[in-house]
């Protein structure tokens, strides 16, 4: 449903988040590892992230990347699916079809549209200091 580059973002900033929730910043090496990806590939996503600013990221010797405390509980899922993917899980076609339309429906068309919306209200409800806490609290994991 997502792409790997938006999985991979997820994951780093939920561990991003409960660094930042530890008063800690963290590290490429550190997230990537954490996370399970390529350290370059990492390196882009974080850069994407910061960008559309989900992370800040600090320069120098006890720099890093973290969010401010006071930002993880407002930030929800759908900023970041944003930052990476922009609107695509919404509006791409549940088949792959280039041409796909309410006036030219693919076979999945009217099914799909109800659970991209089921998707969407989740991925705007869902906020990161929700899923930092099940991770935190061993109730989820963010690697294999």
């Amino acid at each position: 449903m997502f792409s790997k580059a938006c999985e991979y973002s997820i994951r780093a900033s939920i561990f991003i988040a409960g660094k930042s929730m530890d008063g800690q910043r963290t590290n490429l090496k550190e997230i990537a590892e954490a996370i399970d990806s390529p350290v370059a590939y990492t390196a882009k996503l974080l850069q994407q992230l910061v960008h559309a600013g989900v992370i800040d990221s600090v320069k120098g010797v006890s720099g890093g990347f973290e969010i401010p405390k006071n930002k993880i509980g407002k930030l929800k899922l759908c900023h970041i699916v944003d930052a990476i993917d922009g609107d695509a899980i919404y509006t791409r076609c549940g088949l792959g079809l280039p041409h796909c339309s309410e006036k030219n429906p693919c076979p999945v068309h009217d099914h799909f549209k109800s659970i991209r919306q089921d998707l969407k209200n989740m991925l705007e409800k869902t906020d990161l200091k929700e899923l930092t806490e099940e991770v935190k609290d061993g109730k989820a994991l963010l690697k294999r």
